[in-house]
């Protein structure tokens, strides 16, 4: 199993960003998809989830309205477009997927850096 995110990087405030999380060794339709972020010193937190489908998304009110998830399943891809940038966006950003009888498989990534300063 695979998680292999991409896309970060360094950016000014009000500045995009799209995070991209290629999936492989699981059938990826079957799983629901999120992307999470660690800030140093603080704990890891949910920004956004997709259902299996794509049809169903959750955001976490402090990005809401500025990032958008999205999933392609033929190519096993998790997106996450980041507009309006903020200083506190800055951190590790990191794609979970989530599947199995009541949620048993658990996978990550390694995450990817982003960075908003000016």
């Amino acid at each position: 199993v695979q998680l292999v995110e991409s896309g970060g990087g360094l950016v000014q405030p009000g500045g995009s960003l799209r995070l991209s999380c290629a999936a492989s060794g699981f059938t990826f339709s079957r799983y629901t998809m999120s992307w999470h972020r660690q800030a140093p010193g603080q704990e890891r937190e949910l920004v956004a989830r997709i259902s299996r489908d794509g049809a169903r998304s959750y955001y976490a009110d402090s990005v809401k309205g500025r990032f958008t998830i999205s999933r392609d399943n033929g190519k096993s891809t998790v997106y996450l477009q980041m507009n309006s940038l903020r200083i506190e966006d800055t951190a590790v950003y990191s794609c979970n997927a989530n599947g199995g009888l009541n949620g048993l498989y658990n996978y990550w990534g390694q995450g990817t850096q982003v960075t908003v300063s000016s």
